[in-house]
């Protein structure tokens, strides 16, 4: 594609294929509702004009914590056509947390579910947000019933460097930051994904991941829309309705959870397949056993690739070439990966050498929101981003990810930082201190783990510990377990040696 092209975003792409073939399937729902490429574009504009007459400007944030609906992916494109900044929320983040992101973001507007609004709307004024508004899994609610005068927009020219969306990660001292996506950040990723994977008009894409993630809205969705492609929309994985779309469906993007599930299904086979050309996994690590194991059952050598929050996807084992397991494989086309030491920032450039994953090119945010000093920490002089994520590259270019700085946790796809655990652990009254860790598990990835010294003669009940975590976490941040024990491992500073407690509990859910 030219240059012209790239940057060019998703709105745009479904105005021009709405143009082209209004008819075009663009996705079909769970129910079976088959929603064209005109109708989404349609009711696209419809939401466009909804939010104009709520006085959303370009610049202005829109926060969506919604559940995953045709109307919720046409909020994210009604924001693109606008100029406003899309900011997706996890449907499982708690009242408190929702509080801190609304006071960080300031949005205009805030789509929520029904349910939830009377609540939100009781600290959304004194978070600045000026209109909270309703979607439910339905395509009802509150928003879509406001009466407009607005003409509905059509996509509009913005800036390829305009800010696009927020994306909150968790942070190392407990605060989230917004990664800052651009315009050009969403249109390069997905013209480069569309074209390393192949994608066509003729693909379906088994859609089952959320999206208020990079890997279910910017991976899956832009692809599709780059391509022109359709998808099957599942409300969340079920294996059994997976199964049963499968023959149907030509790609399925997934996390490892999903693989190690069909794999606990007796009708998967390489019958069922048939129709498949591509299986994509991401997010969390796929264990090398995983990838044999469904290569064994199916034929099909799952597609591992990496990428986080604030690059999007940096590397992607080939589609035509050999998929390593346990690697993540090179570089996408377009994208710098280097290794340096993480300690002096040099570059290592032997093959093999372990040290920090760094990343340059068009996919890489353009900052913190709102924290200028974190932003330029992060970045390299001459513009490298320091991922954070420590791994080797071999001979061929082939990227290994071996370990994780910041001691970050991946459980499911969803990341989650320690830091934020322990806070909320060490302010319960029958606990000392703890220490959060990821442990091995076959269905998530890892596990949340926490390991806790309790005060002497206190009650402590594991169950009662996770009860009152669920009240101020979303759930993915629960430790799966609670392992009490007489004291934390230190070193001779003083520090707790995770590395020690990995090791101990390694075996934990096995």
């Amino acid at each position: 594609m030219s240059n012209a092209a790239a940057a060019d975003d998703p709105a745009r792409w479904l105005e021009s294929v709405a143009a082209d073939e209004p008819g075009r399937p663009l996705l079909e729902t769970a129910a079976g509702g088959v929603l064209s490429y005109g109708q989404m574009a349609a009711l696209t504009r419809r939401l466009a004009s909804c939010l104009a007459s709520l006085q959303v400007a370009p610049g202005d944030r829109v926060v969506a914590q919604v559940e995953k609906s045709p109307e919720a992916v046409a909020l994210y494109l009604a924001c693109l056509q606008l100029g406003a900044v899309f900011v997706p929320l996890n449907t499982a983040y708690t009242f408190a947390e929702l509080e801190y992101f609304l006071g960080d973001a300031a949005p205009t507007l805030a789509v929520v579910r029904p349910a939830d609004r009377e609540r939100i709307q009781q600290f959304a004024g004194r978070c600045g947000v000026k209109h909270v508004e309703t979607l439910d899994e339905h395509g009802g609610g509150s928003l879509l019933q406001i009466e407009t005068s607005t003409p509905a927009p059509s996509a509009q020219y913005h800036a390829p460097s305009a800010l696009a969306a927020l994306l909150y990660t968790s942070g190392t001292t407990g605060r989230s930051k917004g990664a800052m996506l651009t315009r050009a950040n969403l249109a390069s990723n997905a013209l480069t994904l569309a074209q390393a994977w192949q994608f066509t008009r003729q693909d379906v894409l088994l859609h089952a991941l959320p999206i208020f993630h990079v890997h279910g809205l910017f991976v899956a969705i832009n692809t599709v829309l780059a391509s022109g492609s359709s998808m099957l929309f599942l409300p969340k994985f079920d294996a059994e309705q997976v199964v049963r779309l499968l023959p149907r469906a030509s790609v399925m993007m997934g996390v490892p959870t999903f693989y190690t599930r069909l794999l606990q299904h007796p009708a998967l086979s390489r019958e069922l397949v048939a129709n498949m050309r591509l299986f994509v996994s991401g997010s969390a690590p796929l264990l090398a056993e995983t990838h044999r194991e469904f290569q064994s059952r199916t034929g099909h050598a799952i597609l591992e690739r990496y990428g986080m929050s604030e690059t999007l996807m940096n590397t992607s084992n080939p589609y035509q070439g050999e998929r390593i397991p346990g690697s993540v494989g090179p570089a996408l086309p377009g994208v710098e990966v280097r290794i340096a030491d993480p300690e002096t920032g040099a570059v290592l450039t032997a093959p093999d050498a372990i040290g920090m994953i760094e990343v340059r090119g068009p996919n890489v945010f353009s900052g913190y929101w709102r924290m200028p000093e974190k932003t330029a920490a992060e970045f390299r002089p001459d513009g490298f981003f320091i991922t954070g994520d420590l791994g080797k590259r071999d001979a061929r270019g082939y990227v290994y990810i071996v370990g994780r700085g910041k001691d970050l946790i991946i459980t499911g796809g969803y990341n989650v930082y320690p830091v934020e655990v322990e806070l909320e652990i060490d302010a319960l009254p029958a606990v000392i201190e703890s220490a959060v860790i990821g442990v091995p598990h076959a269905d998530f990835g890892e596990a949340v783990t926490a390991v806790v010294v309790a005060k002497q003669g206190a009650a402590f009940e594991e169950a009662a510990v996770r009860g009152a975590l669920e009240q101020r976490l979303a759930k993915f941040k629960v430790p799966k377990r609670i392992v009490v024990v007489d004291e934390l491992p230190r070193n001779t500073m003083g520090k707790v040696q995770k590395s020690a407690l990995r090791e101990r509990f390694r075996d934990l859910y096995r």
